[in-house]
């Protein structure tokens, strides 16, 4: 059964960070692109970074602005989004998605991914 899963969110204050894990079960990472994405509470989810092993670069969405950092493991069994400066606007449910689609596609667009976590939040408050 495939399976993403994240984890490392949780309650943190203004100008904080975190970093957030997405490990898989059932299948190999390196097969796929992995997308982070994100959805607030009344909004629609949208694409914050991802990450492929056939090329190796990492994307991220306009509103990132250096903020965000995607990584992955050496073995390519974990994929990591870095958060630093945690707003109250990043407050959401964060999650990692997997899609098997390669060369030009929209990586920030949900519909383009097959498999998806369970999502993990964060909470950005003082």
């Amino acid at each position: 059964q495939v399976q993403l899963v994240e984890s490392g969110g949780g309650l943190v204050q203004p100008g904080g960070s975190l970093r957030l894990s997405c490990a898989a079960s059932g299948f190999t990472l390196h097969r796929y692109a992995i997308g982070w994405f994100r959805q607030a509470p009344g909004k629609e989810r949208e694409g914050i970074s991802c990450i492929s092993k056939s090329d190796g670069i990492p994307y991220y969405a306009d509103f990132v602005k250096g903020r965000f950092t995607i990584s992955v493991d050496n073995q390519w069994d974990t994929v990591y989004l870095q958060i630093n400066s945690l707003k109250p606007d990043d407050t959401a449910v964060y999650y990692c998605a997997a899609t098997l689609t390669v060369g030009d596609f929209d990586r920030m667009a949900s519909n383009e991914y097959h498999y998806w976590g369970q999502g993990t939040q964060v909470t950005v408050s003082s």
